[in-house]
């Protein structure tokens, strides 16, 4: 291990028992958790509150620390750093998520945790499992997946969020 950056996600949840999940705007269009890297002058849950409001204008209630996940390995490129990902399981605030990063998410939407969407990271896959399990306090290892056989989205100006007909909020862009 050469680089080791310190990230933090939150699987936030609401009444119906559903997830959401943020689709990356490059790349190959992962779908995760909200989250982020931690800043140097915060702590993981200041970074958890402050990156989920920052992507989806929600206001989370930290309930526990699920697990802290450390992802290693090259499946999805060389010389990628390994991370350290504080993950954390939260409650949905009153407020309607939106998309408020259009250039790094692209969607935002709730799934049932049995029915993930794909791409979907190793990491929001093994958190989320171990949320349903009811574990707190878990530590992993946890490998990158492969690249997935998509090809890689287009990088284009985004403009504001609007209702896709699944219910998924979507940032308007070009085609």
């Amino acid at each position: 291990m050469s680089q080791l950056t310190s990230a933090v996600a939150a699987v936030v949840t609401d009444a119906a028992g559903r997830v959401l999940l943020c689709q990356q705007s490059q790349g190959h269009r992962f779908w995760g958790l909200p989250g982020g890297k931690i800043r140097s002058t915060e702590s993981p849950i200041q970074a958890v509150i402050r990156d989920v409001r920052e992507e989806t204008g929600m206001e989370p209630e930290i309930v526990d620390l699920v697990g802290i996940y450390q992802l290693t390995g090259d499946g999805c490129g060389e010389n990628l750093p390994d991370v350290l990902m504080h993950v954390f399981r939260a409650t949905a605030s009153a407020a309607e998520a939106t998309v408020n990063s259009p250039g790094r998410i692209c969607a935002l939407a709730w799934h049932d945790p049995a029915a993930l969407p794909q791409p979907t990271t190793a990491t929001t896959r093994i958190a989320i499992a171990d949320v349903v399990a009811g574990r707190s306090g878990v530590l992993r290892d946890v490998q990158r997946d492969r690249e997935p056989e998509i090809p890689e989205a287009t990088d284009g100006p985004f403009e504001p969020a609007r209702p896709a007909h699944n219910g998924a909020l979507v940032a308007a862009g070009p085609g």
